[in-house]
């Protein structure tokens, strides 16, 4: 896997975990395109064809492909992690559960984002537009945004920050999905932020 090796310069670095389109990562890497003392570094995803490979590469991100074997039944993607040494690895719509030995590895280093209020609608399954009809089946009044740590269980890890958003009668799995799309776009950059760098405002 071709993916060059961490500068070693004086900023903070982001991995960033995908598996899809990537609008989040690419609102990441546009976001700390802007951050003096931190950057994202690396993109990885486990789907060959997702469409973040692209976005990545059209921003001068280094970015690579994993498969299962890599990720589960070897130490390949652990080894290479721990060589670039990152300071928060960020999950975007990454799709597979994080391996033990990673975890433990990076301590509180590694954060998801849930498109919904923790812990409903979390678990395995629960992902993009699963989340938001099962919310719009209940009737909910509020749905929004969860950044957590992560653990060994889907969406279980401790929570850092929900943002709340309101729901009415005539939101339709579009409407949702567009007033989940703007918190994580607005929030999910601030929050890394702060984590990073105690003087930012999440």
């Amino acid at each position: 896997m071709a993916t060059g090796k961490a500068k070693h310069d004086h900023k903070k670095q982001i991995v960033i975990f995908a598996s899809g389109n990537g609008t989040n990562a690419e609102n990441l890497i546009n976001y700390f395109n802007q951050v003096e003392n931190i950057k994202v570094s690396h993109v990885f995803s486990n789907n060959p064809k997702a469409k973040v490979l692209q976005k990545a590469h059209f921003k001068n991100v280094p970015a690579g492909v994993f498969d299962k074997e890599a990720f589960y039944q070897s130490s390949e993607m652990l080894d290479l992690l721990q060589e670039i040494n990152p300071d928060l690895i960020v999950l975007a719509g990454f799709l597979w559960l994080v391996p033990e030995d990673i975890i433990k590895a990076f301590p509180n280093k590694i954060i998801n984002i849930h498109p919904a209020l923790l812990p409903k609608y979390g678990g395995k399954g629960m992902y993009g537009d699963h989340v938001h009809l099962a919310v719009l089946k209940n009737k909910e009044q509020k749905s929004g945004i969860t950044v957590h740590y992560v653990n060994g269980q889907y969406d279980e890890g401790q929570i850092i920050k929900q943002i709340e958003v309101d729901l009415d009668e005539v939101d339709t799995l579009r409407t949702l999905r567009d007033k989940v799309h703007i918190l994580e776009y607005e929030n999910y950059p601030k929050i890394i932020h702060a984590l990073l760098d105690e003087n930012a405002n999440p």
